[in-house]
């Protein structure tokens, strides 16, 4: 006898197949990475990430604008500096690229939220997200670095903060900088489970942030640790987390889903570089229908229980969504 359970009755039509939708995506759940450069009137396309590019302050602006017009909530900040020592001196500098970049957004677009990425790489010499010693990315050391940069970003008008260096303690040490600054009230998101991924190339050719020896792999997770990520995020959340951070989304939807489970915070996820610009690649080449594709891996992301979604993708997605 043919099973009475049908499960393709509720597949027959597009206004159905809406109807039972079980994950819903929308623009609110997006948060735009912009890179900030210094100059005037820059916009260089980054080869890496077709669509994407350096913009001095002037040129970010415009692009804030028209990311908040699309219905997109939120921006995150990264910063390529004019001027770059062992120490990221330009990270905390009142007047650094991101500093006068948030300035600038906030007095043309006062509600879009701003957020700022907290990490020396893009400042420091040597590429190292801390201070170097012998070879040796030291933690303590580094705290105090990361500590100056966000109370800077929070000075300029950052609503948000969110350290992405993988210090053991730095959200704790952020928290207190803050709070007695006088800014108990801006949030932390927490790059919590940062995986020391192979998705992160294009990124580092836009933000100009490759190491100049060794690599990250010493204070970022190591990709094949499932449970580790949660002892992670478990640690941040008590320092002070607002937010966690599952970084790279696609190939780590297993940790995102354990965080949602686990964890009673709201989660972001970061669809990173890597992720877009093979989208983009395979799609001029005509191997993907890259709308689809782009979609399907934004949706896959929040099924998987992220509740905040940081992508390139962004402005495009918007638009489609928007009809």
């Amino acid at each position: 006898m043919f099973p009475v359970h049908r499960p393709r009755r509720l597949r027959r039509s597009e206004v159905i197949r809406r109807m039972v939708r079980e994950t819903i995506l929308t623009p609110d759940d997006f948060i735009y990475p912009l890179f900030v450069t210094f100059g005037k009137g820059v916009k260089k396309p980054i080869a890496s990430m077709p669509g994407c590019f350096q913009e001095s302050v002037d040129e970010v602006v415009k692009t804030a604008k028209e990311a908040f017009d699309l219905g997109i909530p939120a921006i995150i900040l990264f910063g390529i500096p004019e001027h770059k020592d062992e120490v990221g001196s330009s990270a905390f500098d009142p007047h650094g690229v991101v500093q006068e970049a948030i300035k600038a957004i906030k007095d043309a677009v006062p509600e879009l939220l701003i957020i700022t990425d907290v990490c020396m790489c893009e400042y420091t010499s040597h590429g190292h997200c801390g201070v170097v010693r012998d070879g040796e990315v030291l933690n303590d050391p580094t705290l105090e670095l990361l500590q100056k940069e966000a109370v800077s970003h929070a000075q300029a008008g950052a609503d948000m903060v969110a350290p992405s260096d993988m210090m053991d303690g730095r959200v704790k040490a952020i928290r207190e900088a803050l709070d007695s600054e006088g800014f108990s009230h801006i949030p932390i998101m927490s790059y919590a489970a940062k995986y020391a991924s192979s998705f992160y190339g294009p990124f580092r050719d836009a933000a100009e942030s490759t190491p100049q020896f060794g690599d990250r792999r010493a204070y970022q997770m190591d990709p094949p640790n499932r449970r580790e990520a949660l002892k992670e995020v478990a640690l941040d959340i008590e320092e002070g987390a607002d937010i966690v951070m599952v970084k790279p989304a696609l190939s780590y939807l297993d940790i995102i889903s354990d965080v949602k489970e686990n964890f009673d915070v709201p989660v972001a996820a970061y669809n990173v570089s890597g992720e877009y610009s093979l989208v983009k690649a395979a799609a001029q080449l005509g191997w993907i229908d890259h709308d689809r594709v782009m979609m399907e891996i934004l949706v896959s992301i929040k099924r998987a229980g992220a509740d905040m979604i940081l992508t390139y993708f962004a402005p495009e997605a918007a638009k489609i969504l928007n009809g």
